[in-house]
């Protein structure tokens, strides 16, 4: 009776979905009909409760056991633990797209039943992009990949979840990514709402920041995490290979992140409206062309989940979405032309824009490199691989150019920047990368490319630590805070700014633990006997003989390394590397053997070995610094989160001459110059040029601001809070 439940509540679906999308577009054309409009929020209750439903019914089936159904039978087992028999929903292919479906429907709901500015007008047609969608999945879901087909004869026992599957990671990874990936439907949503209605403001921006964010955190939460399960799972020493399913992941991340700066400058500017629209569905579409690698078998992958028509049915729906997209973005051309342009090729906005095609670079290199196989063989009929070097030679240079690029546009004033006074604050980041450059240079030069790497994220960490000390050094003097309460309302009042910052410091980090794992590692494969001692590095490693253990369903064959210090002889720990024999039949897997510390990791896996003799085969890893990635992650967290607290939100007073984003524009352009005076990026000329004439700006628009001596207190009491803070005074 369950599956029967999950297989009609699908059904339903194809019914329910197309309800769903018809009311919306009638919604969206009769904005004023009520009763519409609740017969669309109804459909969009309808989609999430039965996708729910489906999903709840996979659940209890997977949990029970009920091995009637091939899906079950397929990724379950009866020695399998109940934490793995749930993460077998989204384990293989027809459950995690039941999974995306669960998600999209959700988000789709929270969607459709959120309020904010403009939401009267743009909601009705984001929730029928959505359900055009969430119809595809259900299709699929019905016709090519359903997890209710049932077993004619049914075994006894299933095939149980793949060994390398059954790690903790497989509850954080996959939800993490999917989340992310499923999130940036919302923005993308939104911004086609926005071009089908004709309007080319920021709304749509604002509208969806959060949702930008809260999917971006994901999808880097759900790249990081998988890195980490590679480096202790796989046993090859590494965390990123380039495989084509990771580039898969990364790939809308890169247009994510580009997107993410660019819509600053839209908030801010008016500008980048192009950019805009085009990296929000780039992101969207790379998920989904991620997806048909992921399930279509056309590229080899151990990530991908198997060969079969559903890579076609993908990239045919991916096709679908891109000539949508561009076709809208051609046809709403003349409303994406943006009346402001660049004063100066030394200013922020151009450092956005040169941000922007880096991000674009490092994405076309990665999505060539990825392809390329599928472009040999339709050109030649041999399919060429693109090995890592390839991305060696071509990403990692444009990286640690946008790395670079991360130290300059901190210190770039808005408008117009001063070279000379740019310069200026660079002077001290610089000298301090060039003594560690030096230091590095003798006594710790491993190539050029970690070196430079190296230099170039402490000089970038250098220019944000020396924009946090000028800003609560600004306003310690003016408000007489001690440092430490100046550095939390610095940040309290300006979440946005210096939570990018702490995300940035985050990425300096795992930057340096790319460069000290990549450039300084040591690796040596030996076979030893029982007694026999191997030194790498400062360690030496004592092989003491293998033993085995049982466990449930495998045996595990294990060989222990007594760790030592070779200088001062002092004990470390042991490694106890091994390998597991599953009685399943499955083919054997491998387990390392890890001593982590904070600057350096100790590897080492059991890659063969005769019991007999005891004698073994080690693959033995120093990496530095590793751990600086696991824990940039962390940090990188932290600076998202504070980044999407909400800011107490304060405006111009209210003039019906003027456009409210017009008034927002100008207090933007207001708190902006405010920053760029106190931080040191213009000159007193230019500040009070540019004052003056934002001020006289406000009195042509009929706006009331605060006078002369109360907007200076206001503004430098809050840095970059201004305006209204005594609106009873004038």
């Amino acid at each position: 009776m369950i599956g029967t439940l999950g297989q009609g509540a699908m059904y339903l679906l194809l019914v329910v979905v197309p309800y769903a999308l018809i009311t919306s577009i009638l919604s969206a054309r009769s904005i004023e009909n009520q009763r519409l409009k609740m017969l669309a929020k109804l459909g969009t209750v309808l989609q999430f409760v039965l996708t729910l439903v489906a999903s709840l019914c996979l659940l209890i089936l997977l949990i029970t056991l009920n091995f009637h159904y091939a899906y079950v039978a397929d990724y379950t087992s009866r020695g399998l633990e109940l934490v793995y028999r749930i993460a077998a929903f989204w384990g293989g292919n027809a459950g995690s797209l039941l999974f995306w479906l669960l998600i999209t429907t959700l988000y789709a709901l929270v969607v459709r039943f959120t309020r904010h500015e403009g939401s009267e007008r743009l909601l009705p047609v984001v929730s029928a992009i959505m359900s055009f969608v969430i119809l595809f999945f259900v299709i699929v879901l019905n016709f090519f990949a359903s997890p209710f087909v049932t077993l004619s004869h049914p075994p006894i026992n299933g095939n149980g979840l793949n060994a390398l599957l059954q790690n903790p990671g497989m509850t954080v990874h996959p939800v993490n990514l999917y989340l992310g990936y499923v999130g940036f439907l919302v923005p993308f949503a939104y911004g086609m709402a926005a071009l089908i209605l004709k309007k080319s403001d920021a709304a749509w921006l604002r509208a969806t920041r959060k949702w930008t964010l809260i999917s971006w955190l994901f999808l880097s939460c759900g790249i990081i995490y998988g890195a980490h399960w590679s480096y202790e799972e796989l046993g090859w020493g590494g965390y990123w290979s380039w495989d084509p399913i990771e580039n898969a992941a990364l790939m809308p991340w890169l247009a994510a992140t580009a997107f993410l700066h660019s819509a600053i400058i839209q908030e801010r500017k008016n500008m980048f409206k192009f950019w805009n629209v085009i990296l929000i569905s780039l992101t969207y579409l790379l998920t989904l062309f991620g997806t048909a690698l992921t399930r279509g078998g056309l590229l080899w992958s151990i990530h991908a989940f198997a060969n079969g028509e559903m890579g076609t049915v993908f990239l045919t729906f991916v096709g679908v979405m891109f000539v949508l997209a561009v076709g809208l973005i051609t046809w709403r051309a003349p409303v994406l032309r943006s009346s402001a342009k660049f004063e100066s090729a030394i200013s922020k906005e151009s450092g956005f824009l040169f941000n922007n095609v880096l991000f674009i670079g490092i994405l076309f290199a990665v999505f060539w490199g990825t392809i390329f196989p599928l472009v040999s063989e339709a050109v030649t009929g041999n399919s060429m691989m693109v090995s890592g070097s390839f991305y060696d030679a071509v990403v990692l240079p444009i990286s640690v150019v946008l790395i670079l690029w991360m130290g300059v546009g901190p210190v770039l004033a808005w408008r117009k920047a001063s070279l000379s006074r740019t310069l200026k604050l660079l002077r001290l980041p610089a000298l301090a990368a060039v003594i560690l450059g030096v230091i590095l240079r003798i006594f710790a030069y491993q190539g050029a490319l970690s070196f430079f790497t190296l230099v170039v994220a402490f000089f970038v960490l250098v220019v944000i630590l020396q924009e946090f000390l000028t800003g609560v050094q600004a306003r310690s003097e003016i408000t007489k805070e001690g440092f430490g309460i100046s550095l939390w309302r610095l940040v309290a009042k300006n979440r946005r700014r210096y939570g990018g910052y702490i995300v940035h410091i985050a990425v300096l980090v795992m930057v340096i633990g790319f460069a000290g794992s990549g450039g300084y590692a040591k690796q040596q494969t030996i076979s030893l006997k029982p007694g026999q001692t191997v030194s790498l590095g400062n360690y030496n490693f004592e092989y003491h003989g293998l033993n085995t253990t049982h466990q449930p369903g495998q045996v595990l064959l294990i060989g222990s390394l007594l760790v030592t210090n070779s200088h001062t002889g002092h004990l470390l720990g042991v490694l106890q590397p091994s390998v597991s024999f599953f009685e399943n039949g499955d083919s054997p897997s491998t387990n390392i053997g890890l001593y982590s510390t904070s600057f350096t990791d100790l590897y080492a896996v059991l890659d063969g070995a005769d019991y007999n003799t005891g004698q073994a085969l080690f693959e033995i890893h120093i990496n530095p610094l590793v751990s600086f990635i696991w824990y940039g992650g962390y940090l990188y967290i932290v600076g998202t989160l504070i980044g999407l607290w909400p800011e107490r939100r304060r405006r111009l007073v209210e003039s019906e001459d003027v456009s409210e984003e017009e008034k927002d524009l100008l207090y933007k352009d207001l708190r902006d110059l405010e920053y760029d005076w106190h931080m040191g990026k213009i000159t007193e000329a230019e500040y009070r040029a540019l004052r003056s004439e934002k001020l006289a700006m406000a009195k042509t628009m009929h706006v009331s601001v605060l006078s002369d001596r109360d907007l200076e207190q206001a503004v430098e009491i809050e840095l970059q809070g201004i305006l209204a803070r005594r609106r009873e005074a004038t």
